[in-house]
């Protein structure tokens, strides 16, 4: 135990290990606060569906030689997350079948072109960092770091602020709407949001685990506790938890950091399960 506390300090005194921390912790928190909001809504799959756009943006990002990929990303990611609420709205493609259909065309398209236009002596390497986050969390440059942290701020201030409006449109949208809520505009907000929170996720897990970091937590808190806010609270502690336990392990292990991130979340969930077959916690 004393090697691996000395191992923890030593890598400590590099940067690229705090940024990681630092980041890591900020997405992990912004991924739980929506995160509670996808599931109770049944929407939980537009994490994933949202992801693997990020993934065809960055295709293009990288064909196009961009030094700072994140604008453009951060612009398809969110015009998609538009283009989703609204196909999901129209009863001829309904909701899951809409995120299915961009899901995989864009993974799709996204590896097509990286394998066409890619100038990379590792295709296979990049395309699975972009894939699983393997490497990229650590290194992050002060500027990515900033920029995540701005955004977090973003991400928490509008949750804080909307949090009764977000409320009553997860529970029960027409009865918002007949109170007078602009529920549509709210979903627009809730989707766009989600969007930003993929993009600054796809560094720290990957395009394919980023619906893990946004669901575990959200449904773990679930097995034990009853009501919104309860279960907010303790999603977002949970989710910071497992992502900086998660970091430290794969840094002493020498493990992937996306995987190793899931799968403390996957243990956690687990023992949350357990805790609420005792405790009586509700499904989700």
């Amino acid at each position: 135990m004393t090697e691996v506390f000395g191992k923890i300090v030593l890598y400590w005194q590099y940067p690229f290990v705090r940024y990681a921390l630092i980041v890591g912790v900020l997405i992990a928190l912004c991924s739980s606060l929506l995160g509670v909001t996808l599931v109770l809504k049944r929407f939980s799959f537009i994490g994933d569906g949202l992801s693997h756009v990020a993934f065809g943006a960055i295709a293009i990002a990288t064909v196009l030689d961009l030094t700072n990929k994140m604008p453009l990303v951060m612009v398809i990611t969110i015009l998609c997350a538009v283009l989703l609420l609204r196909m999901g709205q129209n009863t001829k493609v309904k909701g899951d079948a809409a995120i299915a259909m961009v899901s995989v065309g864009a993974l799709g398209i996204g590896y097509l072109i990286m394998n066409i236009y890619s100038t990379s002596s590792n295709l296979s390497g990049d395309v699975c960092s972009t894939l699983f986050g393997s490497t990229s969390i650590l290194t992050l440059t002060q500027t990515e770091v900033w920029i995540c942290v701005v955004l977090s701020v973003v991400v928490v201030a509008v949750f804080i602020l909307f949090y009764h409006k977000i409320f009553s449109v997860t529970f029960d949208e027409n009865f918002a709407k007949a109170t007078g809520t602009n529920a549509d505009a709210y979903n627009l907000l809730i989707a766009v949001v989600i969007a930003v929170i993929i993009v600054l996720a796809m560094n720290l897990v990957g395009s394919l685990l980023i619906s893990a970091l946004v669901i575990f937590p959200a449904l773990s808190a679930m097995r034990v506790f009853k009501n919104f806010k309860s279960v907010t609270y303790c999603s977002a502690i949970l989710s910071v938890s497992c992502a900086l336990l998660g970091i430290l392990i794969s840094i002493v292990g020498e493990t992937p950091v996306g995987s190793t991130i899931v799968a403390v979340d996957i243990a956690v969930f687990a023992l949350f399960c357990l805790i609420g077959m005792f405790r009586g916690g509700v499904k989700a």
